[in-house]
């Protein structure tokens, strides 16, 4: 399975939960994970999505530190049937 088509299975999901999914390009920050997830009621998470078996690189797993330590949620994604525990991840934050 390509990467595109898990990003298209995280897409769907978060629509179906009254979200948005916005890819999330960054100039002059490389590294940042692909997608926000957005949620009702102001619920939000990053994800880094990857085909199955795919790890983030170096620069990729530095950013998602910085972003958790400011307290955010971030999610690398390389299985669709993990799309379902990260957006209750998410909601429930």
């Amino acid at each position: 399975m390509r990467e595109i088509i898990v990003e298209r299975k995280l897409i769907t999901a978060v629509k179906k939960r009254g979200g948005i999914c916005p890819k999330w390009v960054c100039p002059g920050c490389d590294g940042m994970p692909d997608r926000m997830v957005l949620l009702p009621n102001g619920k939000i998470g990053f994800v880094e999505v990857k085909a199955p078996g795919e790890k983030p690189r170096a620069l990729q797993l530095a950013r998602h530190r910085m972003l958790r330590k400011l307290g955010f949620l971030v999610f690398v994604l390389d299985d669709p049937q993990q799309i379902g525990g990260i957006l209750d991840a998410v909601q429930s934050a």
